[in-house]
């Protein structure tokens, strides 16, 4: 006679199994990275004894790839060795390593050249728990580069939230929505746009930034006399607030500012609860007019923020005009008002 398995024991064991499972696997990969990185190590203190001759390393480096695939098999080429050796020297210190990335986290980070870049996505991938095929789209999308960009706005001073996070830690400009699968030749229309972000709404919130939630699309708010829909409408658990979304296929307006900053006022009147911080605000456009940035009330208002968004990856260059540009906006607009309040 067959006796019924509770569904709580069940449960319980295939949930200790499968963390001792993981815990198997992340050991087993971190030994990779640490004996990749000894390999690198060793390769490195013999070159430094032959006085890093690029001949006399370059000839080791061929010997010992031979010894060590005839003894090991595949995964010791020239190529991997060179890959292993600059490993070590990325990262001198072993106890700077992460248990919980692997060799192919590694392998990846490895290859950018900018330190604090580096840096960042070793932490973030690390404290995020991004899969390798997350950080490769960072990586690939600029994603560093896109934030620091945002973060050169805290002349803006967004004094309200707390010190140790602020919007444009989170926030980046340009968005990056490749992903979304949508031709950048062909012509659609807002609820295109709208219905595509919610088939990804896990990547869309990667892209977004840390610490979103998703709350809903075409969320409904009534007035007395009027009925409003807002696309979509985010909590962000790490500021705190509620982050309201309006997509826009055109260039930013004056009146797509202005409609944003009602959505503003009025989720703080008739959503957002005492202890939340105040709602932000972001306008996602295709393009951002250079003149309504720099005139609006976009400089001033410390709840609302306009984002240009990209259907597909940016090359190096495009991303460097695109800093430049919003960095020369920022500067200007930072010393108008600077001028301003000097007079009044």
């Amino acid at each position: 006679m067959n006796h019924p398995i509770p569904p709580s024991l069940y449960e319980s064991v295939r949930e200790v199994l499968q963390q001792a499972r993981n815990n198997t696997y992340q050991a087993v990969n971190f030994s990779m990275v640490q004996a990749y990185w000894e390999t690198g190590r060793l390769i490195v203190e013999n070159e430094q004894a032959g006085k890093r001759r690029a001949s006399y390393g370059k000839a080791i480096i061929k010997e010992l790839s031979a010894k060590l695939t005839r003894d090991f098999g595949p995964g010791f080429s020239e190529p991997a060795l060179r890959r292993y050796r600059q490993f070590f020297m990325t990262f001198p210190i072993r106890a700077t390593l992460w248990h919980v990335l692997s060799w192919s986290h590694y392998r990846l980070i490895i290859k950018v050249q900018n330190a604090d870049a580096r840096n960042y996505y070793v932490k973030e991938a690390a404290t995020q728990q991004w899969k390798v095929r997350t950080l490769e789209r960072h990586i690939n999308s600029f994603y560093y580069e896109r934030l620091l960009s945002s973060q050169d706005k805290k002349s803006l001073e967004l004094e309200m939230y707390a010190p140790s996070m602020q919007p444009e830690e989170i926030l980046k400009d340009p968005l990056v929505l490749e992903f979304l699968n949508l031709p950048t030749n062909i012509s659609y229309k807002e609820k295109d746009l709208e219905k595509a972000i919610i088939s990804h709404i896990q990547h869309f919130m990667l892209e977004l930034g840390k610490g979103f939630a998703f709350i809903g699309r075409q969320q409904h708010i009534r007035t007395d006399n009027a009925d409003f829909f807002i696309d979509l409408v985010f909590y962000n658990y790490l500021l705190k607030c509620f982050v309201l979304i309006d997509l826009k296929m055109d260039k930013l307006t004056h009146q797509d500012i202005g409609q944003m900053d009602m959505y503003i006022r009025m989720y703080e009147d008739l959503k957002k609860a005492p202890e939340d911080n105040p709602t932000i605000g972001i306008i996602l456009c295709s393009e951002k007019d250079n003149a309504v940035v720099k005139y609006s009330v976009l400089q001033e208002n410390r709840q609302l923020f306009a984002a240009k968004y990209m259907l597909y990856l940016p090359t190096e260059e495009e991303l460097r005009h695109l800093v430049e540009t919003d960095r020369n906006i920022l500067e200007e607009a930072a010393a108008f008002y600077a001028l301003s309040a000097h007079y009044l």
